[in-house]
């Protein structure tokens, strides 16, 4: 059985590897896509989002809406990996708290 002291040790441990993870993944950018790659958003791990690339194309003025649905799509692809890079990253830790 583990004494108080080595769980505090452990627990210790455990934040400081959580925040690195935090970080790293903050640092990281995720991009997400439009159909054919006519949209493009770029996003950090903290989900800031930091460009969007419109190909000349898609602009069209007649047509808006087809610019925002691609847009939707492009950030929430980019959102979507973010969350499965969070779960992947923060999830391991789960099973090595020492309580």
């Amino acid at each position: 059985m583990m004494n108080m002291q080595q769980m505090m040790k452990q627990a210790q441990k455990l934040q400081k590897q959580m925040e690195k993870s935090q970080a790293d993944l903050a640092a990281t950018t995720f991009t997400g896509t439009s159909v054919q790659d006519l949209v493009t958003v770029a996003f950090t791990g903290d989900k800031k989002l930091v460009s969007i690339d419109f190909k000349p194309e898609v602009v069209d003025p007649d047509d808006v809406e087809t610019l925002q649905e691609m847009t939707l799509q492009a950030v929430n692809q980019a959102l979507e990996k973010i969350d499965a890079a969070t779960q992947k990253s923060m999830g391991a830790f789960a099973g090595k708290l020492p309580f």
